[in-house]
């Protein structure tokens, strides 16, 4: 083997084209054998690739340090058979980390381990234009589609679309922001602190003299930083935020406490309240158990103060952290893999990152035995409930945040229609006879949602029958672009749960057929993603684990 100096390659280029250079730099290093860091683009100024050669390193030097990533364990869903199990129950999810991680994975040319790909997640990370609300009693509008599955013309896909009403950001509530940032020696790295630094100085300009922020630092022990400050003071804002650096270990704990009461001291009633936890999720010293934080971040979401987290960062980012310390902080977790991504959640997207809408929101579908034979909910493993849950107002759910919309997707298999994955049950005990009118054979399920609205106990309730009469023809835009993102996800997991024959190229088919306006060019850039994982599976060896996956 050659003791030539690796490159490492800085990419920049526009943003319609950036998945473009990104999909193609992946791909070339991969053909090269080479091993190569790339960043993504994070300018949309300049394109340019500028190549920065490292001195010459004995061989013993490059070895890599051990990937310590943390991914909490995912079991597919499996396949129900109604008239066993007729109940589906889940909390919505609005997280996007997923997605820009394995983004991340992919531009560097590897394949993400199974564990990090959250197939709701990668769907929720794009816009599908859902109708919005027509005023703010009910805080958001429920959209359903019924089509064939584009991998399966046996079997149905259903879309369940919820959009919240959006405000304009002039009209958005006072804030009272808590940045904490993990400054430990973890964070020494471009991918780190320095970009958690970048991510937050775009916030900046979008803060007014109602807003308050404040600047909790942790390392082997935790400090206040930066008092609370009105938000137009951008300059005094600023320079706290470049008298961060890293160092020491890492007390995440104790940066929790300190932060959620500095946000006490600030706290505004009937505003946005929100702590926002920038980390690579290596929590080592202090309160480090996971139990230990969650149960800290729970008791503290009852004063009112909401959780988020950004994660940072490669090589020892603790995911499966990061994302559960915001599902029990009633905040939304996202990962910064570029400045274009802090801008997509930190300015694009401020009012869903920070305001919240509406509270505990749980979906519970019943399927008709009499037309739907089997179902199966796509993603969501780690947000299923317990039937009974749906109804006790004391269980907690996701929260969904001004502009927000949640996607949601089923498969099914109707009787007689073929489709079916399993054979009935034997020796199942025939259930009593019910009245034909109970059969419903018009409906194919009953969907209901329950939410709360800000400040309120109680929940509400909403529901709506699904009608047979309504499945299309053929899908429509919103959904062929959503199913090629489940598929996305799936085959990266390993594509057994899609029909025969369906693979990368009918994932790309998909895509590239249902790209519509895309003036953000993010589906441009998924499709070029599409891509990269289709060559990087292509080259993986037969029966061997790729990027930690099994």
């Amino acid at each position: 083997m050659s003791s030539r100096s690796p490159l490492r390659i800085r990419t920049h280029s526009p943003l319609p084209a950036r998945g473009l250079l990104v999909a193609g730099l992946a791909v070339a290093l991969v053909l090269a054998g080479c091993s190569r860091k790339v960043e993504r683009a994070e300018s949309a100024d300049a394109a340019a690739v500028e190549y920065v050669s490292t001195p010459d390193l004995p061989m013993a030097a490059q070895a890599p340090e051990a990937n310590t990533e943390n991914y909490a364990k995912i079991e597919p869903n499996p396949i129900h058979r109604t008239a066993e199990q007729p109940v589906s129950t889940f909390s919505i999810d609005v997280d996007t980390g997923s997605y820009a991680n394995v983004r991340r994975m992919l531009a560097a040319g590897e394949l993400p381990p199974k564990d990090a790909v959250r197939i709701e997640e990668l769907v929720n990370y794009f816009d599908y234009g859902y109708p919005r609300p027509e005023s703010k009693d009910v805080p958001f509008q429920v959209t359903t589609e019924l089509a064939p599955a584009p991998w399966n013309s046996k079997r149905v896909l259903l879309q369940i679309g919820i959009q919240g009403y959006d405000v304009e950001r002039e009209q958005l509530p006072p804030a009272n922001l808590v940045l904490l940032a993990d400054t430990s020696g973890s964070m020494d790295e471009p991918d780190k602190l320095p970009l958690l630094k970048r991510a937050f100085a775009q916030l900046l300009p979008q803060l007014r003299a109602q807003d308050r922020v404040s600047i909790v630092a942790y390392a082997g022990s935790a400090g206040l930083v930066l008092p609370p400050t009105p938000g137009d003071h951008g300059g005094e804002i600023m320079d706290a935020l470049e008298r961060l650096q890293a160092g020491g270990s890492t007390n995440g704990g104790e940066g929790i406490q300190l932060a959620y009461a500095t946000a006490r001291q600030a706290y505004i009633d009937g505003g946005i309240n929100r702590v926002l936890l920038a980390t690579d999720g290596d929590f080592n010293v202090g309160v480090a158990n996971q139990q230990a934080l969650e149960t800290l971040v729970a008791d503290q979401r009852k004063s009112g103060i909401a959780l988020s987290t950004l994660g940072f960062g490669t090589g020892n980012y603790n995911d499966a952290m990061a994302e559960r310390l915001a599902d029990v902080g009633n905040g939304n977790h996202a990962y910064i893999d570029s400045a274009l991504e802090a801008q997509k959640v930190l300015v694009e997207e401020m009012g869903s990152t920070l305001m919240t809408i509406a509270g505990d929101v749980k979906v519970q579908v019943e399927f008709n035995p009499a037309t739907v034979a089997e179902y199966r909910l796509i993603g969501y493993e780690n947000r299923l409930l317990k039937r009974e849950d749906f109804n006790n107002d004391k269980v907690d759910a996701g929260e969904i945040g001004a502009g927000h919309d949640v996607t949601a997707l089923y498969e099914l298999a109707l009787v007689g229609s073929g489709g079916e994955a399993s054979d009935p049950l034997r020796y199942a005990k025939d259930e009593a006879p019910k009245p034909a009118g109970a059969v419903k054979p018009d409906e194919l399920a009953l969907l209901k949602l329950r939410y709360k609205r800000p400040g309120e106990d109680q929940s509400r309730l909403i529901e709506s029958p699904l009608m047979r009469r309504d499945i299309a023809a053929q899908p429509g835009e919103r959904m062929r672009f959503a199913a090629a993102v489940a598929g996305f996800g799936e085959m990266l997991r390993g594509g057994e749960r899609l029909g025969p024959g369906f693979g990368w190229d009918g994932v790309i088919g998909l895509a590239r057929n249902a790209r519509g306006d895309d003036r953000n060019g993010y589906r441009g850039e998924f499709l070029q993603l599409a891509q990269t994982a289709r060559s990087l599976q292509a080259k993986a060896p037969a029966g061997v684990a790729v990027a930690g996956g099994e």
